[in-house]
């Protein structure tokens, strides 16, 4: 079994919206620079997510995503698991023809089996709370950095009003009166 960067990814924006979600939606910009995770990747994660209802989403200004039940309902197996990330570490994703489509399975199928299943009760044994009261321990800081946006910081400089010809016949016109 290999956890990839998508259960990570997956796991650890949840903790980073636990964490921050009683101040209302978070927004994945925020995530996303919080994390240093791509923010195209979070919002495939997050339909993910949002389609399994572990979170919901809030549109608009002062939008983002919420928890879609108590972080204490959420475990780590229910991110895994949402993001298509698979728990296997059997050579046959638990087919049992580990040693070809006819021949059944292989010695050590009955093994890995076995790690798959105590993998599963171990994941679903972590709740998401758990694992934000072990930050909130560590004493991990909450303050809110700006996002950065898309709209530009500059000021926005109102246009010289140009009272000038914009033509050479405008000009004509102006210098026969």
């Amino acid at each position: 079994m290999r956890l990839t960067t998508k259960g990570r990814f997956a796991v650890t924006a949840m903790i980073d919206l636990a964490l921050r979600s009683s101040n209302g939606p978070v927004a994945l910009a925020a995530i996303s620079q919080r994390q240093q995770i791509s923010l195209s990747y979070l919002e495939q994660l997050f339909g993910k997510l949002r389609r399994h209802e572990l979170v919901e989403s809030t549109r608009g200004p002062g939008g983002g995503y919420s928890l879609g039940r108590p972080a204490a309902e959420i475990t780590v197996a229910d991110i895994i698991v949402a993001v298509d990330e698979p728990i296997d570490a059997t050579g046959c994703n638990g087919a049992e023809n580990c040693m070809g489509e006819d021949s059944g399975k292989c010695m050590t199928h009955d093994l890995w089996a076995s790690l798959n299943q105590r993998m599963i009760e171990f994941l679903d044994s972590v709740s998401l709370k758990k694992l934000v009261d072990e930050q909130l321990a560590k004493g991990v800081s909450l303050e809110e950095a700006p996002v950065k946006r898309a709209i530009s910081s500059v000021p926005v400089v109102k246009p010289i009003k140009v009272t000038a010809p914009n033509s050479v016949f405008a000009l004509g016109t102006t210098l026969t009166k």
